[in-house]
């Protein structure tokens, strides 16, 4: 039952006949603001991904799923697989690096139990796909070695940006000293031939673009170092998750504004293994201790929608080849996202 607000708000999220959210949902979904009941029980909690998983791997033909290795804590870490064919196309798929930011995990679930069903009949023959749906989850849980006092959300955990030894992983990206990281890397990033990576993240609640509030945010890899070849593949990956979610009517993104460092993983997975990488930014955190960052969870619908749109939209573009022919002008027009600073102008 603690489950069924999440399957409802993602509900119908792929189907063409599905009434459209309102268009006013992205500048309205709730700031916190200590106004509103941040309920992380309505979440997935680590053991219940966990048997999740189980019971896809065991209804889906095509779905794989391996452990990867072990947090800090000794979870493991699981990567979802659906590869009928090593010479396809392959695209990774990789949330909660940050164990606060759980509304793109709860869309990769639901995108996981959807490519079992015959929406996506013949979509799985043309492109390998990778997922990572949880790579904090001594985070995810609070399960962690440093005080979570000062975080806002209620409901049976906190949930942190951190790994159980305050390490931020997506910044680990270089020395990979963190088991976690060390999983990525020597389990996926060294072990498979992967062509596209999207880093699914949140970001604060009050981004905005051209005066509107944000749903989120995307990013290609600004390093200097970055292969041309590899950049224009992550630029055509961004033009897809732009079409497909900025023509919503609810969707509304914006240019993230990222440094050059190749701790992170969108600039240096980029350049050491030369995947077309993208960041994206949902709007708004699950839980946190600087409360401009958390979004009311009545906006929960809404992104977890966006990540569903954005997961399906560029795995069916890489199946059929339309990526290669995506135009990638619109980067030089779109707008850099800002901070909202007063509350009053919402």
């Amino acid at each position: 039952m603690k489950k069924m607000m999440i399957s409802l708000a993602a509900a119908g999220a792929l189907m063409l006949s599905a009434a459209p959210l309102q268009a006013d949902a992205v500048g309205n979904g709730p700031n916190y603001g200590g106004n509103e009941t941040i309920n992380t029980s309505i979440l997935h909690t680590y053991s219940e991904l966990a048997s999740y998983l189980q019971k896809q791997e065991a209804k889906q033909q095509d779905m794989e799923l391996e452990v990867i290795g072990q947090s800090v804590k000794g979870r493991d870490l699981y990567l979802v697989k659906y590869m009928k064919n090593p010479e396809n196309p392959t695209i990774l798929f990789l949330t909660q690096q940050h164990g606060n930011e759980q509304l793109t995990t709860e869309g990769a679930l639901e995108f996981i139990k959807h490519l079992g069903t015959g929406k996506m009949k013949g979509v799985t023959d043309n492109v390998n796909i990778l997922i990572v749906p949880m790579l904090n989850p001594d985070g995810a849980m609070g399960d962690v070695d440093f005080s979570l006092d000062d975080y806002v959300a209620s409901g049976d955990r906190h949930l942190t940006r951190y790994n159980a030894l305050g390490v931020d992983l997506n910044r680990d990206h270089v020395t990979k000293i963190q088991p976690e990281t060390q999983a990525l890397h020597n389990n996926v990033m060294s072990k498979y031939d992967i062509d596209y990576m999207i880093d699914l993240h949140h970001q604060g609640a009050r981004s905005e673009r051209d005066g509107e509030l944000v749903s989120g945010s995307i990013l290609y890899p600004t390093t200097p170092n970055v292969d041309p070849e590899v950049l224009e593949g992550s630029k055509k990956l961004g033009a897809v998750v732009f079409d497909a979610v900025d023509s919503t009517g609810w969707g509304h993104l914006g240019k993230y504004v990222g440094g050059t460092a190749e701790t992170i993983s969108r600039n240096g997975i980029a350049v050491e293994y030369g995947i077309s990488t993208l960041l994206f930014e949902m709007r708004g955190m699950s839980d946190h201790e600087y409360e401009p960052y958390v979004l009311g969870q009545k906006s929960n619908g809404y992104l977890i929608k966006q990540t569903i749109k954005t997961l399906d939209s560029t795995v069916r573009a890489i199946a059929d080849g339309s990526i290669e022919t995506k135009d990638t002008s619109f980067w030089d027009t779109l707008a850099e996202q800002t901070t909202r600073q007063s509350e009053e102008d919402e």
